[in-house]
C-alpha cells in the first residue's frame, strides 16, 4: 500500500485523486505541494486553518483514504 498522507513540519500532506485536486485547493488552508520547483498534482498540504473542526479533518482524511484504494503504487527503485 502506498502512503496516502502524513505530516511535514506543521502541515498535513495529502495524496488525493487528481480529479478533485482543483476543488480541494479551493478549501481553506489547502495549498499545492511543490517539490523541486513544480507542483505535484494529486498532492496537497493543509495547514491548521483547514482543519479547525473534526468535520474538516475527516474530509481531508477521507480524500486520502478514498484515493488510496485506487492509486497505483510507485515503482520501486533498483539499488
Amino acid at each position: 500500500m502506498e502512503k496516502c498522507g502524513g505530516v511535514v513540519k506543521d502541515e498535513m500532506m495529502c495524496r488525493i485523486n487528481p480529479d478533485v485536486y482543483e476543488e480541494a485547493l479551493q478549501k481553506d488552508g489547502c495549498r499545492e505541494m511543490v517539490f523541486t520547483g513544480r507542483p505535484m498534482k494529486g498532492y496537497v498540504f493543509v495547514d491548521d486553518t483547514g482543519m479547525k473542526s473534526k468535520k474538516e479533518f475527516d474530509y481531508r482524511i477521507n480524500l486520502c483514504l478514498d484515493f488510496n484504494k485506487k492509486a497505483k503504487a510507485a515503482k520501486k527503485k533498483k539499488k
